[in-house]
């Protein structure tokens, strides 16, 4: 799948299975949440509005109050990819939460995940 087919996907496509990834885990939807607002800076209405607006990915994280300072701190492989040697900046955020989530559903404590 090429770049911009990604940064075209619709967050509310998405968001589901993430969630539907952590559940299976016994964890929430309130950790998903957590953690997106943690990367992204939405507090939980401006989260549920991009979602009700059906916001592209690209248009998601354009839109961020702001991207947290410590995402650098993300890093690990997913999909595939070391998080932090992804050099679109788009493409590392969306691999930082995929990383976050992916975190989330293997029970890693939430206080580790959010690296304070």
């Amino acid at each position: 799948m090429t770049n911009d087919r990604v940064f075209k996907m619709k967050v509310s496509d998405v968001y589901p299975l993430l969630i539907q990834k952590v559940e299976r885990k016994g964890k929430t939807k309130m950790d998903v949440d957590i953690v997106t607002q943690w990367l992204t800076g939405y507090d939980a209405e401006g989260l549920q509005s991009q979602l009700d607006n059906g916001a592209s990915y690209e248009q998601f994280f354009a839109e961020a109050p702001q991207i947290n300072p410590n995402a650098d701190k993300v890093t690990g492989v997913i999909c595939g990819h070391r998080v932090e040697l992804i050099s679109d900046p788009l493409m590392q955020n969306i691999r930082r939460l995929d990383k976050l989530v992916d975190e989330v559903a293997k029970g890693r404590a939430m206080e580790k995940i959010l690296r304070k």
